[in-house]
């Protein structure tokens, strides 16, 4: 055999763009986010965004929405009529070029949900191509197999046609509006090699940021940057709701470091628009321990979500088929992103992908209560200790490896680290030490 099929290859074959290096993505409902739901009225929003550390900007569907066998009042965002049309409630093609272009001028980027999987039964496709469906066993056009999503039909992805029409839609937004890539609804029920093609279209235009609503490491090679970290959240789920310590943290982190691709992106998040059901909001599923899991969401090896009004204390679960206003207040959530917002731009233990440091876990002798591990990349450092519990603790690390000066995030202290250091942790604490 020739010595070159012994030689390590990366997995991931596709180039990020640049700009995505120590991005942070946040979650856009338009029709949540202001009384009159639209693009303008976001747009007035952009400032206080680009101020909180936001980097790309993912809106939700902004297509028409179909009527017929629609959920609630104003329906889903995700039961498409038109792959090129704008919803009404937002505004026009212009306004949204306008936003676009707003975005781009503040230095942010914006990506578009895109429903793949399925259309409204109302699309025209239902009757120009009709063959571009699933069916049921008598011939009838169907949901989604297994799924109570009643409000769309499933398209078949052996014809080549749709496959064409569908690329030729993705192309259309890039081309057209110049936005910067797509978050890919169910992206696993669609082939993957549909996927990478697309892909390879896209990049002919300019650079593009994809993500998978997904987490499967075949998705990386060739099609997608990011997926979603959805093994973490329910690890948080486990540790929260369920009271078992870190153990399931530690799973996810370990398989992280030793079985995901070195450069793909993995989402790490609290909440976002579909996976908020514990106990109905953020606030019931996380207690007091909330602002713990938020700093691990941004600490870990990947891109930190917020979803629209987490900065600003969002105390439920935003209706999905109605309207239900985001109510915008001051809020120590918006000081807590920003922080750690800024050290992960300047400090590249923090940055995404093969740019970021390996996380490395620290001993500690409160192992089912502390979370404990360090990054570094290039020189820049990060310690990040977290109590994932409702015990004070007196923690002693091992952190023989690792000693220098740090400084607190949070207090703006310097701390020195030895050896073996000691720190005293409340309930639900977490210390973020940086060497800048």
């Amino acid at each position: 055999m020739p010595e070159s099929v012994y030689t390590p290859r990366p997995y991931v074959e596709l180039d990020h763009p640049e700009w995505s290096k120590n991005a942070v993505i946040y979650e856009v409902n338009i029709r949540q986010y202001t009384p009159e739901g639209t693009f303008k009225a976001f747009s007035e929003h952009l400032p206080r965004l680009k101020d909180l550390g936001a980097d790309i900007l993912w809106l939700m569907p902004i297509h028409p929405i179909g009527e017929k066998n629609r959920k609630g009042t104003l329906g889903s965002y995700y039961a498409v009529k038109d792959y090129y049309g704008v919803n009404p409630e937002f505004g026009t093609m212009a306004d949204f070029k306008a936003l676009v272009q707003q975005i781009h001028d503040m230095g942010m980027y914006v990506i578009l949900d895109w429903v793949a999987n399925h259309s409204a039964w109302d699309n025209p496709l239902t009757e120009q191509h009709p063959d571009w469906y699933t069916k049921t066993i008598d011939g009838q056009f169907r949901p989604t197999p297994w799924y109570d999503w009643d409000d769309i039909i499933d398209f078949d992805y052996s014809q080549p046609g749709l496959r064409k029409y569908m690329t030729e839609a993705i192309r259309y937004w890039v081309e057209e509006a110049d936005v910067d890539g797509y978050r890919c609804d169910v992206a696993g029920f669609v082939p993957i090699d549909f996927w990478e093609n697309v892909r390879r279209e896209l990049e002919s235009i300019k650079p593009v940021f994809m993500l998978a609503e997904w987490e499967s490491r075949d998705l990386h090679k060739k099609a997608f940057d990011m997926t979603y970290a959805w093994s973490l959240w329910f690890a948080l789920e486990d540790l929260y709701q369920q009271q078992r310590g870190v153990s399931a943290l530690l799973e996810y982190l370990g398989h992280d470091v030793s079985t995901f691709p070195e450069n793909a992106y993995r989402m790490t998040f609290t909440e976002n628009h579909d996976k908020n059901s514990w106990e109905g909001n953020q606030y019931a599923n996380y207690g007091d321990g909330l602002h713990a899991a938020m700093v691990l969401c941004c600490t870990i090896n990947g891109m930190p979500l917020v979803y629209s009004g987490q900065e600003a204390g969002l105390d439920r679960s935003l209706k999905f088929f109605e309207k239900d206003e985001i109510q915008w207040q001051d809020h120590e959530n918006t000081n807590i992103y920003k922080k750690l917002f800024q050290l992960k731009k300047r400090n590249r233990a923090l940055w995404n992908g093969k740019w970021g440091g390996e996380m490395i876990r620290i001993k500690n002798d409160h192992p089912d209560q502390i979370l404990s591990f360090y990054r570094e990349s290039e020189g820049d450092k990060v310690i990040v200790v977290i109590n994932f519990s409702d015990q004070d603790a007196r923690v002693r690390l091992d952190t023989d490896p690792f000693t220098g000066v740090y400084i607190d995030l949070f207090s703006e202290k310097e701390i020195s680290i030895e050896k073996q250091t000691s720190l005293q942790l409340k309930p639900w604490d977490y210390k973020v030490l940086a060497n800048r």
